[in-house]
């Protein structure tokens, strides 16, 4: 029985006996897929052109592909899936996927930030591998503030793809493996940022480390996926009147979004799917059913 599952079933189990003391799983495998299909079929998916913000861009949901709406995102993101509160622009899945799937591969949260116009003068001098150093040491610098707020610490162990700017289109994409406290498998960060004019789209793709092959193979259709409207472009960018963001490209990456937001609330922001958060979520009651830690494989 796989980790995701458990958490399900606990979670069922929770419910079906709000009152009552949990201590075992014997409850009817059949109540627990009909209440699982019938979260499933709860949402309403959109595909084709979706406009996205009010106007501020336009996503074509790439072949294969659903996207599902900022309020029925949070839903998700935050009530089925436990990760704190948020304000999506939406979800987009491939077409075979829900948010509770068994076999859950990866889903790619939209956000939007308006932090200011990214100049990228800087873009072709970076030392990727000096930045890798210092976010290295940054996430470690963190971890005391994680445990303290009672998040897992984690380690950035290295690049599961490098940075790559895609200067004509204005669009940066790059992976991160990381290795959080307490779980065997590594989760894979894949950022892809749009870069507008009074800030950038964040595409935030996150899973365990073996779905890194799945999602490259798709990475093309979501990254074309996705455009400024006019108005709102990088090209757009008007020096009298627009914002000039406090970091540039190397910024970005390292999520040096620091100063005045501060440095920690940008570290606590990660954030893992289902196989992991899930499990994450319900851990208290999987000790107590099982006498297992977090680490342990059920």
């Amino acid at each position: 029985m796989n980790k995701l599952t458990v958490a399900l079933l606990l979670f069922f189990a929770m419910h079906l006996n709000a009152q009552e003391e949990v201590d075992s799983l014997a409850f009817d495998v059949a109540s627990y897929q009909k209440a699982l299909d019938s979260i499933n079929n709860s949402f309403t998916y959109q595909t084709g052109e979706v406009i996205l913000n009010n106007g501020l861009a336009i996503l074509n949901v790439p072949e294969g592909f659903k996207f599902l709406d900022s309020e029925q995102s949070k839903r998700v993101l935050t009530d089925l899936w436990g990760n704190p509160p948020s304000e999506p622009i939406g979800l987009l899945f491939p077409e075979d996927m829900t948010p509770m799937h068994d076999n859950f591969t990866y889903a790619v949260e939209i956000e939007y930030a308006e932090e200011g116009y990214i100049e990228d003068d800087e873009a072709e001098d970076l030392d990727y591998d000096d930045l890798l150093e210092e976010m290295q040491e940054d996430i470690k610098a963190a971890n005391p503030e994680r445990k303290a707020q009672g998040y897992e610490t984690m380690e950035l162990v290295g690049w599961a793809s490098p940075p790559y700017y895609d200067q004509k289109n204005k669009k940066l994409h790059w992976a991160k493996e990381l290795k959080f406290e307490g779980y065997d498998v590594n989760t894979l960060n894949y950022n892809i940022r749009v870069l507008g004019r009074k800030g950038y789209l964040n595409l935030n793709a996150i899973g365990d480390i073996n779905m890194l092959s799945t999602f490259n193979a798709d990475r093309e259709d979501i990254l074309h996926s996705v455009e400024f409207t006019a108005g709102n472009r990088y090209s757009d960018f008007n020096p009298d009147i627009d914002k000039v963001a406090a970091y540039g490209i190397g910024g970005l990456i390292a999520g040096k979004i620091l100063a005045k937001a501060g440095f920690f609330a940008l570290i606590l922001k990660f954030w893992k799917f289902i196989a992991i958060g899930a499990v994450a979520l319900f851990s208290g009651f999987r000790k107590k059913l099982f006498g297992g830690g977090k680490g342990d494989d059920v």
